[in-house]
C-alpha cells in the first residue's frame, strides 16, 4: 500500500471521530446540566461501569473525575457480582457506560445499584436502549459509523463516551470551585505538581539588586544592565519600584539616538513596569513574561516594596511553565 494511501486511511479515521464528537456537542442538552447537577449534590463517591473498551474508558473517566476533585472509582460489572459491591454506598451516583445500552452485566449492575438507592447516569450509544431509560439521567453518545471499515471496533464511539466524560469532569471541576491550588494537592509529584506549587519566592534573586541610587544617570543604568542581567531599577523613597530600563529597552534606545549618554535617565524608564508578587504562583508570572515579551521583572511584596528580580531563564530552569 502507497504512503498516500496509508495517510488517507488515517485521516479517515480522524475526520469521522471529529464528525462524531462535533454531533455530540450539538445533541448536548439539558440531560447534561441534569447529570451534573445529580454529581455535585451527591455526597458520596461516583462509581463508574462498564465492559469490554467501555470499560477502558470508564476507568479513565473515573481517573479524570478523581485528579479534579470528584472523588470516583472504577467498579468492573462482573466483579461487582462477586463481593466489589461493597465499595458501593447510598450516597454515591454511578456512570455506566455501554454502546448498546444492552449490556447484561451493566443492567444487573444497575439493578443492585436501585437497590442500594443510588442515583444513575447511562452514558450510551442508544438513546431507546433498557439503560437510558432506567437510568434517572442518560447522556447520548451514539454514532453514525464506527472508523473501523467494517463498522465493529469501539472507535469512534468510544471517543464519544470518553468526550462526554471529560466534559462532566471539566463541568463539575468548574461548579466546585476547584482551582490550580486544590489540583496541585492532588499532584504533588513530578513536573506538574512542580509547576503548580512553586512560588515567585523560591525562584527569585533576592541579593544584589540592580537598585539604581538616586540620581544616578544613563551610563550607571547601563553597567547596571550589563552586570546583573538585564535590568535596573529605581526606586522611590519607600523603597517602591519608580521605573525601569531593561536590555531591550536599551536596544530600542541605540537605535534612534546617536549619544545616549547625554540623556536624562529620568525621562526614559518604564513607570508603572509589570512586576511579580513574591507569594504569586511561578507559573502565573511566566504566563505573563510569555504573554508580553518579558524577561526580568522586579518582584514586590504586600505593601508594593521591591525585595527581588524574577528571570525568565530561571524559571525555565526551574521547570515552570
Amino acid at each position: 500500500m502507497k504512503k498516500s494511501e496509508i495517510l488517507d486511511l488515517g485521516r479517515r479515521v480522524i475526520r469521522l471521530e471529529r464528525e462524531a464528537l462535533q454531533s455530540v456537542e450539538e445533541r448536548l442538552g439539558d440531560s447534561f446540566a441534569a447529570a451534573v447537577e445529580l454529581i455535585h449534590a451527591a455526597t458520596g463517591r461516583v462509581i463508574v461501569s462498564g465492559s469490554g473498551k467501555s470499560g477502558l474508558i470508564g476507568r479513565k473517566i473515573a481517573a479524570t473525575l478523581t485528579s479534579t476533585g470528584t472523588p470516583a472509582a472504577f467498579l468492573h460489572p462482573s466483579d461487582s457480582l462477586h463481593g466489589d459491591l461493597g465499595i458501593v454506598g447510598k450516597d454515591d451516583v454511578a456512570i455506566l457506560l455501554s454502546k448498546s445500552g444492552e449490556s447484561d452485566e451493566v443492567l444487573e449492575l444497575l439493578a443492585h445499584l436501585k437497590g442500594f438507592g443510588v442515583r444513575s447516569i447511562a452514558i450510551t450509544g442508544v438513546a431507546k436502549s433498557s439503560l437510558a431509560r432506567d437510568c434517572d439521567v442518560a447522556l447520548d453518545a451514539s454514532v453514525r459509523e464506527e472508523a473501523c471499515p467494517h463498522d465493529l471496533a469501539p472507535t469512534t464511539s468510544t471517543t464519544a463516551a470518553l468526550a462526554l466524560g471529560d466534559a462532566l469532569a471539566v463541568a463539575l471541576l468548574q461548579v466546585k470551585g476547584f482551582q490550580r491550588e486544590d489540583f496541585a494537592r492532588l499532584h504533588p509529584g513530578g513536573a506538574l505538581g512542580r509547576q503548580l506549587v512553586i512560588r515567585v519566592d523560591e525562584v527569585m534573586l533576592r541579593d544584589d539588586l540592580p537598585v539604581l541610587k538616586k540620581g544616578a544617570g544613563i551610563r550607571e543604568a547601563i553597567v547596571m544592565i550589563a552586570e546583573r542581567r538585564g535590568i535596573a531599577v529605581m526606586l522611590d523613597e519607600a523603597g517602591k519600584v519608580l521605573g525601569i530600563l531593561t536590555a531591550g529597552d536599551l536596544s530600542r534606545l541605540l537605535e534612534h539616538k546617536g549619544n545616549v549618554f547625554s540623556i536624562d535617565l529620568m525621562t526614559v524608564l518604564t513607570r508603572g513596569p509589570k512586576v511579580a508578587k513574591v507569594d504569586e504562583l511561578a507559573s502565573a508570572v511566566v504566563y505573563r513574561m510569555e504573554q508580553f515579551g518579558i524577561m526580568v521583572m522586579p518582584v514586590v511584596d504586600e505593601r508594593e516594596k521591591m525585595v527581588g528580580v524574577v528571570h525568565l531563564h530561571d524559571l525555565m530552569r526551574a521547570r515552570v511553565r
